[in-house]
């Protein structure tokens, strides 16, 4: 439900991976292929040479250096500004607010009444009151409820971790009736996502067992 630029990411994890692959897999190469070896001990004289073509012919006049050091420094510096959006482009989209009187998916609160305000149900309120209505059934090993926007619209992001034999589709049902009851409670009818997961928290958990 968040915003994450899966997409991106995938990219560029891509392209990160290549980049070590072939540096891995070149340096691999020197150490154990002889002919790889003699032909960089051949070429690493004029690979020199060359570098240092370079920094003659990019060093200005009266100056002592290149000025390729200042442009490897603001490639650098674009790299990180880069890299500052990206990470902060991560999971965004939780919101701390579940409904409002200015919600578009209940009817305003004191229309008529006379009385200006507003009225808002925090997010936390929302999540605590599901999440502790979860908390007591013995069937999952783990919960967890988180509030999104959804398409502007605030929605529930409800994760359960089912005990080993626990039907799928009647944690999902009980889920579903949950939710119609806050929607009941709140006055406001939000989309939910539920998400049904296993792992290690399933396989090495057990149910309380009174003897």
């Amino acid at each position: 439900m968040n915003t994450t630029p899966r997409g991106l990411n995938r990219m560029v994890l891509a392209v990160v991976g290549l980049l070590a692959f072939a540096a891995g897999a070149a340096g691999l190469a020197l150490l154990t292929v002889p002919a790889v070896a003699s032909w960089w001990r051949s070429s690493a004289p004029r690979v020199g040479e060359a570098v240092d073509g370079a920094r003659t012919r990019t060093t200005l006049d009266g100056q002592e250096d290149t000025w390729l050091w200042l442009a490897l420094a603001a490639v650098l510096l674009l790299l990180i500004v880069l890299l500052v959006l990206w990470i902060a482009a991560q999971g965004r989209g939780r919101t701390g607010t579940f409904a409002s009187t200015e919600d578009a998916r209940g009817p305003e609160v004191g229309r008529g009444a006379g009385t200006p305000g507003t009225v808002t149900i925090t997010a936390a309120a929302a999540e605590q009151a599901l999440k502790a209505a979860l908390l007591e059934r013995p069937d999952l090993a783990a919960t967890s409820v988180s509030t999104w926007v959804v398409r502007g619209v605030p929605g529930l992001h409800v994760r359960v971790f089912p005990r080993k034999g626990v039907p799928a589709y009647a944690v999902a049902a009980d889920i579903s009736r949950l939710v119609e009851a806050l929607d009941r409670v709140t006055g406001y009818r939000t989309p939910v996502l539920i998400s049904i997961r296993s792992g290690a928290r399933v396989r090495f958990s057990r149910a309380d067992r009174v003897a």
